[in-house]
């Protein structure tokens, strides 16, 4: 896969990020919001290591 389209599709999924903070801010999710809030944390994790794996001022060589 190019590095551009995985960016792209790392793009897609830091926007979808924004329904989980939503939902975890819903004061009725019970038990939901432990997986809630771990999923968050863990897209986090995700997201910084690409971030560190591909910098966005890296230039990429063919």
């Amino acid at each position: 896969m190019e590095i551009d389209a995985l960016r792209d599709r790392i793009e897609q999924i830091r926007a979808k990020r924004e329904a989980l903070v939503r939902l975890l801010e819903q004061p009725n999710l019970g038990t939901l919001r432990i997986d809630v809030n771990q999923a968050l944390e863990e897209m986090d994790d995700l997201l910084d290591e690409f971030d560190r794996a591909f910098p966005k001022d890296a230039s990429v060589s063919s």
